[in-house]
């Protein structure tokens, strides 16, 4: 037994009973933390030498950080020091009035706290004390568990809520998307009409040759079988070399008189589709064009490469034959993957001797065939201050956050559909992208076939 449980017999003169030897109950943290604000309020009315030592120096705080900083010491001493704690207990009754009297008669209130009867009950320990804890307890965690319950259930509420909101916007961008689709349709539709009239057209022009071509064959024959009688009969008949001379003289005459009625009238056909061209263009007054649409796509690049340069374009294939072969369609387009290619022929070299042997290159492959030629390279490595690159070739690098893949797929998107787009690049996903765009990939083993050859 400790000096201080001594001593507060000695002064009650009462023998202390067994069940104050039981354990110290471990107090839910809303009683503990009452306990402690209701020892700290009135933990200056004690005399400074009924204090605890540890306490004294506490009792000096501002009440407001009385409870907060000295909370650990207080809860110790009113644990392990009776006599303080029916020191501070008397106050405390005194402060609490009736619900202190009823607390003391080891009685709780109905429409009392809980959290107020039982940290009253653990100050002043009146008989029952410890079912007016268990009480209070049960009481705390009741409320504890009610609060848990609202707060799952507002948490379901408010995910029911997103819910509903995101099903809400699922469907807007699902009727946009359909929406999207029948457009679409609708422009394949009219797509595919022009494409059978012109086809139609290309077939009556066929059909229109080929009867022309027949016929000069026919004339040619007929004109041969003339000659071949005159000569047959020239043989028989010398005496009538000057009549068949002339007979000659003028089925020859005749047949240039049908070559010349055939050349009017392919002459006539061709006249007639040029100064229908140029009645279309003057009707829509088109201006000729300024820019090139790859040019939008490196206006956003023109920090890291020269001023773009007006040039001509490629298409796709798997070796340097089929990349010649696309390369001499009209208008094409040559888009370079820079890194995917150069990793590929000249890994030995250093990054800037890859791209300048590319670009270089790339200067020959536009001069010789009149492409527009755009290299994206990764702008991780980008590089100021480049020298111009050669005239038709565009150099560009990929912003921060950005790889070459996507600024190749805005270039390819910003082409009008049916100009003929060539995409080097052995990247499979690069490919594919490009591919659903209309335009050609091809790998880069053949583009570095065709640099080494050349």
């Amino acid at each position: 037994m400790s000096a201080a449980e001594l001593s507060f017999e000695a002064s009650s003169g009462e023998p202390l009973e067994a069940a104050d030897f039981a354990p110290e109950p471990i107090l839910p943290e809303p009683i503990r933390q009452r306990v402690i604000a209701m020892a700290a309020a009135v933990l200056t009315l004690l005399p400074g030498d009924e204090l605890p030592v540890p306490l004294r120096k506490v009792a000096k705080f501002a009440p407001n950080r009385r409870a907060r900083l000295g909370g650990a010491q207080i809860a110790t001493q009113l644990s392990g020091d009776p006599l303080f704690r029916q020191r501070i207990s008397g106050k405390v009754l005194a402060d609490a009035g009736e619900l202190g009297a009823a607390v003391l008669g080891g009685m709780a209130p109905a429409a009392a706290d809980p959290i107020e009867v039982a940290a009253l009950a653990y100050l002043a320990r009146p008989d029952g004390w410890r079912d007016l804890l268990d009480v209070a307890g049960q009481a705390v965690a009741a409320v504890a568990e009610s609060s848990a319950v609202a707060e799952q259930i507002r948490e379901a509420q408010a995910r029911a809520a997103r819910a509903e909101h995101d099903r809400a916007v699922a469907r807007v961008e699902a009727d946009k998307l359909r929406d999207e689709l029948a457009r679409v349709r609708e422009e394949l539709g009219q797509v595919r009409e022009e494409a059978r009239t012109a086809t139609k057209g290309l077939r009556e022009n066929q059909a229109a040759l080929k009867r022309a071509n027949e016929l000069l064959a026919i004339e040619k024959g007929r004109a041969a079988k003339g000659h071949g009688d005159q000569e047959a009969e020239l043989r028989r008949m010398r005496a009538r070399v000057a009549d068949l001379e002339a007979a000659a003289g003028d089925a020859r005459q005749a047949a240039r008189d049908t070559r010349a009625v055939d050349d009017a009238r392919l002459w006539l056909l061709l006249e007639t589709i040029g100064q229908a061209a140029v009645g279309l263009r003057r009707e829509l007054a088109l201006d000729p064009a300024k820019i090139l649409p790859g040019d939008t796509v490196a206006a956003a690049y023109a920090d890291t490469a020269s001023a773009p340069t007006a040039a001509n374009r490629a298409l796709d294939a798997d070796d340097p034959a089929r990349l010649a072969q696309l390369l001499a369609l009209p208008k094409a387009h040559l888009v370079v993957d820079g890194y995917n290619v150069t990793k590929r022929g000249f890994a030995e070299m250093s990054l800037e001797q890859q791209r300048n042997r590319l670009i270089t290159g790339l200067g020959g492959v536009a001069a010789q065939t009149g492409a527009e030629v755009t290299v994206v390279f990764d702008g991780a490595d980008r590089v100021h201050g480049l020298p111009a690159p050669p005239r038709g070739v565009r150099v560009l690098f990929s912003r921060k956050g950005e790889t070459a893949d996507e600024v190749i797929r805005r270039l390819v998107r910003a082409e009008p559909p049916g100009r003929p787009i060539v995409v080097v690049s052995s990247d499979r996903e690069v490919a594919d992208g490009v591919r659903r765009h209309g335009a050609y990939p091809m790998n880069s083993e053949s583009l570095v076939r065709r640099l080494t050859r050349s």
